[in-house]
């Protein structure tokens, strides 16, 4: 089924963004909230303020009126105007012009900013909530996008940018969108019913009465504004296409460009620069290509919204006053006016023109930040979120911590494969045993512990794990957030369930006494924990985590592989030592399987992978190293099972 297409099947609100799949839902999530008193309390200023703005634009006509009334019968014979009385009407002018645009317009500006801010705040949250679930939903987002292919239901490019991006621009355009609405009805309101007040009757339109200036004014702007806005619209539909383009063309590239920041040391000791600007270059050139498109849509856009402006202030809005004025009907103070009167008009009504690209991005924005909401929405039953790619059949059961873990006939696959790369058969793992897992690169030891830890979602067969068993997955790569040392050490659990001393005393004993000092810290002058510590000492952190969480099943992928001999031992046997009743299933590339510093065997058995099938035995019968690693030339490249 496609992510893209809703079930009409009436679901319950499962995360935090259930409500937001479509366009309304997404639009009316934080008006609706539990912060509604904030949103809306921030929406009733700002239409206060707008319409003082609007009242302010009859204040300014009818000044606009009385100056020039003020400047014409300056050197008038019978009744000349005084220079005080035109100094009053400039002034005046300008005290308008001060408290609209300072005192409505700019404070408006301050709360509209201020909504945008929180309201984004308000969503960023909420998608945060829930991708960061205890469902991994961010995982399954990453994976899917990664294994989606043309013929398969693609899931959301660039998770990053429609979090930060998307919605700052989709809360910000709905705020001038709706902002500009207010404005077109309180200033139709205002505007329109001065110039009705202010109607004169028209030689030939005598049927209208005194209402006959306001029915030109209004037919003039019905004329113009609707037929103008029909091309606005036009316009924006390619704009709204291009700008989706662009988005997805600027994540792309901005993705690369993070890649190479992580992996920087690669690329270096690899020397592959010249491979990583080829791909950086055909990223920007993407960008390029749709920015060229962009910008000549967007001049011409502008070209056209100049001639009209030119056409609305000196033509449309000044020649409905002509007739009454020619008649002598109206002064030369009340055409001006009603000329100001009908400029504002045509301003407010084309609104909707002049924020057409603005309008275009918050549809683009607006479909992004819904497709992630339905994918979130999706992705809450991985199962039938990863059919779309391939067999997702595996199931998960529960027993009792005494039977340890089971596994039945496990069969894992690629995405889109029919069939399977590893088969288990039926394996057990009892309480308290240790478990090496053994087989060729790319033969599938990564991708069972994966498995077993609900992380591969392709294949089929039955994992059966221990009942309220805490399952610690230690990889070969250590992630270390920007966070304090000490909550390096307790992840998953909060810092306050444990003592500082203790924490001390097990950065101790693992080697790591040099930072006992430093729980508190995010590191040291200004190296995060990441930058800081090496591999080794990273490793060793891992080995800190484990003795202090004291986990029933232990799953290690490789996280000794920047330990020495003697250090890796240690490091096993420090774990056998303080983690009784812990089972344990460790990926090594050994020959051998780590001892006590007695000489004893760790490990209980070994799982060897032969011929895409695994088999159990006793550590005694441990493969010579041509069979675990395969001959030097049949070694593959790091397969995705890795």
């Amino acid at each position: 089924m496609n992510w893209q297409k809703r079930s009409s099947e009436v679901r319950s609100e499962l995360t935090p963004v259930s409500s937001m799949r479509g366009f309304w839902g997404l639009m009316g999530a934080y008006w609706l909230s539990k912060r509604w008193k904030e949103a809306w309390g921030l929406a009733a200023i700002i239409v206060v303020l707008t319409a003082l703005s609007a009242m302010a634009s009859v204040w300014f006509a009818e000044a606009s009126g009385d100056l020039i009334s003020a400047i014409a019968f300056l050197h008038h014979p019978q009744n000349p105007s005084t220079l005080r009385a035109l100094l009053n009407s400039a002034a005046t002018l300008v005290a308008i012009v001060v408290l609209k645009e300072i005192g409505f317009i700019a404070l408006r500006h301050y709360f509209s900013t201020t909504l945008h801010r929180k309201w984004r705040a308000w969503l960023d949250e909420r998608f945060n909530s829930a991708i960061l679930d205890c469902n991994h939903t961010h995982f399954h987002l990453q994976n899917g996008a990664a294994e989606a292919t043309p013929s398969t239901a693609a899931v959301p490019d660039n998770l990053d940018q429609r979090i930060q991006e998307s919605i700052k621009g989709l809360t910000g355009g709905a705020i001038g969108l709706a902002m500009g609405i207010a404005g077109v009805t309180l200033s139709l309101y205002f505007v329109g019913g001065k110039i009705i007040a202010n109607s004169t009757e028209i030689t030939g339109l005598e049927f209208l009465g005194s209402y006959a200036g306001a029915c030109l004014t209004f037919t003039a702007v019905l004329a113009y504004v609707p037929l103008n806005t029909f091309l606005a619209v036009k316009l924006g539909a390619i704009l709204q296409r291009l700008d989706v383009r662009m988005q997805w063309a600027e994540g792309s590239y901005r993705r690369e460009l993070a890649t190479l920041l992580n992996r920087s040391f690669h690329v270096a000791a690899t020397q592959a620069e010249g491979v990583q600007n080829r791909i950086n270059r055909q990223r920007y050139a993407e960008i390029d290509h749709t920015w060229a498109g962009l910008n000549f849509l967007t001049a011409g856009y502008m070209g056209f919204e100049l001639v009209y402006n030119f056409f609305s202030s000196r033509i449309i809005a000044y020649a409905p006053g002509l007739l009454p004025y020619a008649e002598s009907r109206i002064s030369l103070q009340g055409y001006v006016t009603g000329a100001e009167l009908a400029n504002a008009v045509i301003n407010d009504c084309s609104w909707f023109i002049h924020v057409m690209p603005d309008i275009a991005r918050l549809r683009a924005n607006a479909k992004r930040v819904t497709e992630l909401a339905e994918a979130i929405e999706e992705a809450q039953h991985p199962k039938e979120f990863y059919a779309r790619t391939g067999c997702s059949q595996l199931r998960y059961q529960n027993q009792e911590p005494r039977l340890g873990l089971a596994i039945q006939d496990v069969e894992l696959m690629h995405p889109g494969a029919a069939e399977p790369f590893v088969s288990t058969g039926r394996l057990r793992v009892e309480r308290g045993e240790w478990a090496l897992l053994l087989g060729e690169s790319g033969s599938g030891k990564s991708s069972l512990l994966k498995a077993i830890s609900r992380l591969w979602p392709h294949g089929r067969g039955t994992i059966i794990l221990p009942r309220n068993v805490r399952t610690l997955y230690a990889a070969q790569d250590v992630y270390l957030p920007s966070t304090s040392l000490k909550e390096l050490v307790c992840l998953p659990d909060p810092t306050q369930s444990y003592h500082d001393a203790d924490v001390a005393t097990i950065l101790e004993e693992v080697g790591l006494s040099d930072f006992v000092d430093d729980l508190a810290n995010l590191g040291r002058a200004s190296q995060t924990w990441d930058q800081l510590l090496s591999g080794g000492q990273k490793q060793k952190l891992i080995l800190a985590r484990i003795l202090l969480l004291r986990p029933g099943l232990l799953l290690l992928d490789e996280p000794t592989s920047a330990l020495d001999l003697q250090a890796k031992n240690s490091f096993h046997a420090a774990i056998r030592s303080r983690c009784p009743g812990t089972s344990v299933i460790s990926v090594m590339h050994t020959s051998s399987a780590p001892k006590s510093s007695e000489g004893d065997e760790l490990f209980d058995s070994v799982l060897s992978i032969a011929q895409r099938t695994i088999t159990k035995g006793p550590v005694t019968d441990l493969p010579p190293l041509s069979r675990v690693l395969g001959p030097l030339k049949k070694i593959p490249e790091k397969s995705p099972a890795e």
